[in-house]
């Protein structure tokens, strides 16, 4: 590491900060990984990549100023910053020579091995005729990133991420349906298989997709529903979460703004982001402006206590810096993003849950929607669902959405489960993608519109 480069490189941002500027800083990554794609009965790719770059962005009120360019060395990083000071009419800072690296490049990974992705594609076609595809897809990567700052420190996190899916369709009759399992965390590859069995996660996306077959449409109407917690907390994340980060409330785009110590939701929810969580998906040691993780507390007993925010939103709208500020890469610009947001587990068993429901639809397992943070109003797929007659599980049912109001949707629900299960995702936001994790115990909701696919046509 280039310790003089860092050191002259704090001291211009320092001096930027001085002349008015509120916020700089020179971000630099490196990053390397492996990923291999198995479908048909081959391997349809094996690719690598890498990614090392350095951008320097300076932010004066609510205007970005930002620079990047591929390369970690000290000429590399001072050009980009003087592009950033040009940018933003600010004097400009002294040229750094030399090629050393302020970073060292992040170190290749091993290979991935390839040769036992033919026993899970076998394993699955063996357990059933009705296969017709099956694709697997295994990635490892790698990353460092060091955050300058000009408040005058310096910041470091490596992470490693490994993340593994199993895509199977079945045809019968004419008729196809499709099952998927993944797991992904932020261990590297050696340490995943310590806790992921390969086999039975195909296995597990096999009997998806085959009780879709047997599955019958769904009906329509307004039914109390148990979402259980192998869902994942997607209704969170997407219901609820989008809109408690900062940015979205300060722009008065959430039906959360304005609402601080006010309840939104049912007293029995308990709802956190924390990225120090050992091994979830979201996880890491700082954000990606160089400020420490931490565990943040939205809701307690349905109130609410905070947002999501960035260095800039958190200035801009008087709350605390929560170290969520993240980007996709070095090409982009931080912006207030959820790391591993939850659902504190509660006191009820899923079983009770259903048996005082009596009637209406249990969700197993929750696919993609559409959500409009301004209103908090969704429409979400569910990819495994059951119907529920007397209190207990009658048959499963496809084609169900869901469709209803966040903030309602919190403040009715009757009970929370004991269990907490976390599902990993890539979140999408201002055009980048970050690793996240969503948890939630089981959730008993007093009603919501279920929209059903009881339209009498078998193949829709």
């Amino acid at each position: 590491m280039n310790e003089k480069g860092i050191a002259d490189l704090l001291e211009q941002l320092a001096e930027q900060k001085k002349r008015g500027v509120d916020h700089g800083e020179v971000y630099l990554q490196t990053g390397t990984g492996h990923l291999i794609h198995y479908e048909d009965r081959r391997i349809e790719e094996i690719s690598s990549f890498r990614a090392d770059g350095v951008s320097a962005r300076l932010v004066q009120g609510e205007a970005t100023f930002m620079a990047h360019a591929p390369g970690l060395q000290a000429d590399t990083a001072s050009r980009v910053l003087r592009l950033a000071e040009a940018d933003a009419g600010q004097a400009l800072s002294a040229p750094l020579g030399g090629t050393d690296p302020l970073l060292e490049p992040e170190p290749g990974l091993p290979s991935l091995e390839a040769d036992w992705l033919a026993e899970v594609d076998r394993t699955i076609r063996e357990g059933s005729p009705w296969v017709k595809q099956v694709g697997i897809q295994i990635r490892s990567s790698s990353k460092q990133v060091l955050v300058l700052g000009s408040h005058g420190r310096a910041a470091q996190d490596r992470r490693r991420y490994t993340s593994f899916s199993v895509h199977v369709v079945v045809e019968r009759d004419g008729v196809l349906r499709t099952g998927y399992e993944a797991r992904s965390c932020s261990f590297p590859v050696e340490q995943f298989w310590g806790g992921e069995d390969p086999l039975a996660l195909g296995r597990e996306a096999l009997r998806r997709a085959l009780l879709q077959l047997e599955a019958r449409p769904c009906p329509a109407g307004v039914f109390p529903v148990v979402v259980s917690g192998s869902a994942g907390g997607t209704l969170i994340h997407e219901a609820c979460g989008h809109g408690l980060e900062a940015d979205i409330v300060r722009k008065d785009y959430s039906a959360f703004r304005d609402r601080l110590g006010q309840p939104v939701a049912s007293p029995l929810i308990h709802l956190v982001d924390d990225a120090t969580l050992p091994g979830n998906y979201g996880s890491y040691a700082v954000d990606d402006e160089g400020t420490p993780a931490g565990r943040t507390v939205l809701l307690e007993e349905g109130i609410l206590k905070g947002y999501l925010t960035d260095l800039t939103n958190a200035r801009l709208g008087g709350w605390p810096a929560t170290g969520n500020g993240r980007r996709e890469s070095y090409r982009c610009a931080p912006v207030p993003r959820m790391s591993n947001t939850f659902v504190l587990p509660g006191d009820m068993e899923e079983e009770e849950m259903l048996d005082r429901m009596g009637e209406g639809l249990y969700v197993r397992m929750m696919g993609g929607g559409e959500v409009d943070p301004t209103t908090g109003d969704f429409v979400f797929h569910v990819s495994e669902g059951y119907r529920v007659e007397g209190g207990a599980i009658a048959y499963p049912v496809r084609g169900a959405t869901l469709t209803g109001n966040g903030p309602e949707v919190l403040r009715n629900v009757q009970a929370v489960g004991r269990d907490l299960h976390f599902e990993p995702g890539i979140c999408g936001k201002a055009g980048q993608g970050v690793p996240v994790s969503d948890g939630q115990p089981s959730l008993w909701i007093r009603e919501i519109l279920v929209g059903g696919s009881d339209t009498g046509d078998e193949d829709a």
